[in-house]
């Protein structure tokens, strides 16, 4: 007879690693190597103390660009705080009027 262990389904939560959750830890990812390029190309380049600006300022900037994108949702919704009036295209109904053919 073969063993039947419990499955762990997690708890329907969504991957959350240092205060970012979902798609946002790749966002995360992404910038601290663009950081981490747009640096050593800095570095390399320019000057070694200017590239290190770069890095910290890149690094520091995306990260906390990604933090305030996140306080907003997972998906980028457009939230309008207009007041929109549709004008009325419908013409005058008469149900309960006769109605005269000729």
């Amino acid at each position: 007879m073969a063993k039947r262990f419990a499955v762990y389904k997690g708890l329907q939560k969504p991957l959350i690693f240092k205060g970012f959750q979902g798609k946002f830890i790749y966002w995360g990812v992404g910038i601290l190597l663009g950081g981490l390029v747009l640096g050593a190309l800095t570095m390399s380049l320019v000057n070694m103390w200017l590239g290190a600006l770069v890095l910290a300022g890149s690094i520091t900037g995306g990260l906390l660009y990604l933090a305030g994108k996140q306080k907003k949702g997972l998906h980028a919704k457009s939230r309008s705080r207009e007041i929109l009036i549709h004008p009325s295209n419908l013409k005058k109904i008469h149900l309960y009027g006769p109605k005269i053919r000729i």
